[in-house]
């Protein structure tokens, strides 16, 4: 009997399967959850997973693998039953993330906004603003996001400084960031969310950043003490770039909308046309890969 596959799109995407595999197109946060569930083997949840996507999860009693198709995972890791592999989309967001953060540092340090907002008033405005060039950037959470940002800085005639979260070759560790953040003229947040990293830009964090510094979050919101930013952009003490918050989505009257030196993006780093043809190539080679009994890449929990 053939092996179910569930997908939140036209399986006709992904192109040449391979054979004993059969496909259902469901969004289990959308539509009504079939008899079929019980007949899952690979389950390829939406790309935006609200934690309400894990809830189908204890009724998929013959699922074998979960596909995601964002990097992050922190929304459906500890849910995911014993003896399933989970394997995140590493490698589907790359470009696009990559992308986004390059436009929201150039945007802020160019003041992109001001003249977005000048021109809405017919103003004619010049001013003085920073470049990109001669900058020090922190990379934090360098991976192979982190590595896609790089390459694409370098070319700007900036210094990217990298971090993770543990040290090696070229690489400072996380703990080295005391140090780091008093020279930095930009940081890029980039790291999973983990119970290490919740909070990890707090009040102090933000102290030790340079005068006029440049936060970019293209992570998680809760990596980021919200309240805390919040009172150091009003302080003057460091610009922002967000494309993800703490909430989500920002409510329309919360403060962080109207702090001075802020830039916000409705978490759209990986929602671009770079995402979809990645996203189709990933899941295709996981099924080769499953049906021909190899080991699955991308893997988080679970062994196959």
């Amino acid at each position: 009997m053939s092996r179910l596959v569930w997908v939140p799109f036209d399986p006709a995407e992904l192109g040449e399967v391979p054979a004993g595999l059969r496909f259902e197109t469901i969004d289990p946060t959308k539509d009504e959850v079939p008899a079929s569930v019980a007949d899952v083997e690979v389950y390829v949840p939406p790309y935006h997973m609200s934690p309400s996507v894990a809830d189908v999860l204890p009724r998929m009693t013959s699922l074998r693998v979960i596909q995601t198709l964002s990097a992050g995972v922190d929304s459906i890791r500890a849910r995911v039953p014993e003896g399933v592999v989970l394997c995140n989309g590493r490698g589907i967001h790359d470009t696009s993330t990559a992308e986004l953060t390059v436009a929201l540092t150039l945007a802020s340090l160019r003041e992109v906004p001001r003249y977005v907002r000048q021109q809405d008033r017919g103003e004619w405005r010049r001013g003085f603003t920073q470049s990109l060039a001669d900058k020090r950037v922190l990379i934090v959470g360098y991976g192979a996001i982190g590595a896609a940002i790089e390459s694409r800085l370098t070319p700007f005639e900036c210094e990217v400084v990298r971090v993770a979260r543990t040290a090696r070759d070229g690489v400072h560790a996380v703990a080295q960031l005391p140090e780091l953040l008093p020279d930095a003229d930009v940081v890029v947040l980039i790291l999973p969310l983990t119970e290490e990293s919740r909070g990890l830009v707090d009040e102090g964090f933000l102290a030790r950043m340079k005068q006029g510094a440049l936060l970019v979050n293209m992570a998680r919101g809760a990596i980021v003490d919200t309240g805390a930013l919040v009172e150091a952009l009003h302080a003057h003490r460091v610009r922002a770039a967000l494309d993800v918050v703490d909430p989500e989505p920002l409510p329309a009257d919360h403060p962080l909308w109207h702090a001075p030196g802020v830039l916000i993006s409705p978490h759209n780093g990986g929602a671009s046309s770079a995402m979809r043809p990645r996203a189709m190539r990933l899941v295709r080679e996981q099924l080769e890969r499953y049906v021909a009994g190899r080991p699955l890449i991308n893997v988080m929990t679970g062994a196959y």
